[in-house]
């Protein structure tokens, strides 16, 4: 497998963006929607591959979308190609705020397993695909669905993550995680679904009732904030329909809405 050498770079801190450089004729593949802009002589064209296998049959490109609606990403995706005669630059941005990961496939053995809606762009010929766990414990408990995703390459991938990102070096050891908080890991790290503790503990010690255990010999990439949890933060807190925001937080907030009710 041989993937486009692509150059980039992540601008921003929080709100981050990928630039990335491509020389004639090179090309980058994003999913649908992803892109924030790009220069003139660009060209984009939505697909159902990911262009890995060129002499892929229309049965295949229907095999491959089905496969990313599973993990729950686009029926399409964009593929982003340099027409011009200079290098051009198009910029991919992630939908919440986070950080994104800039992952060198051909340093890590050319295979990683992410959660699903982790991807945001790779260079052409990286191939996305789905990672069925063995288990059924990961796929009834495990929180974030019972499919990963596969990436597999030798080139460029991104990946995007809610919140700061941390970063495991797992030696042999167990390390044991919020399922949501899981974003990739390589090849050689088992995962598994395991109950968080006692009873007591699963229903009140608010940390969910199972956690994800990582072990064995690779990395293992984690975020602070996962989105779910943020959305479920912000849906608890916002005001019901036809409500009033007014002293939101406050006891006179709480007075207010009462009289208005």
């Amino acid at each position: 497998m041989q993937c486009h050498e692509i150059d980039y770079e992540i601008l921003g801190s929080e709100m981050q963006i990928v630039e990335v450089e491509l020389d004639p004729e090179e090309t980058v593949i994003a999913e649908a929607g992803a892109m924030n802009y790009m220069e003139e002589d660009i060209e984009f064209a939505a697909r159902m591959d990911d262009g890995s296998e060129p002499g892929r049959g229309i049965m295949g490109k229907l095999l491959g979308a089905g496969k990313r609606v599973l993990t729950g990403e686009s029926i399409f995706m964009t593929h982003f190609t340099n027409r011009g005669t200079k290098k051009r630059r198009v910029a991919f941005a992630a939908p919440y705020p986070g950080k994104i990961l800039a992952v060198d496939m051909a340093k890590i053995g050319g295979k990683l397993i992410c959660q699903k809606d982790a991807f945001l762009c790779a260079a052409l010929g990286t191939k996305l695909g789905i990672a069925f766990q063995r288990k059924l414990g990961v796929g009834f408990f495990g929180g974030e669905g019972f499919i990963l995703q596969k990436i597999e390459g030798d080139g460029m991938v991104f990946l995007h993550a809610c919140g700061h990102v941390v970063k495991k070096q797992l030696k042999g050891e167990t390390l044991r995680v919020d399922t949501g908080c899981l974003v990739a890991f390589t090849h050689g790290i088992e995962y598994d679904i395991q109950m968080a503790g006692n009873l007591k503990s699963m229903f009140f010690g608010g940390e969910g009732f199972f956690l994800a255990t990582l072990r064995g010999h690779g990395t293992v990439l984690l975020q602070s904030l996962p989105f779910s949890r943020l959305a479920d933060r912000v849906l608890a807190h916002a005001p019901s329909a036809g409500g009033s925001s007014k002293g939101e937080g406050s006891v006179l907030g709480g007075l207010a809405n009462m009289f208005e009710k």
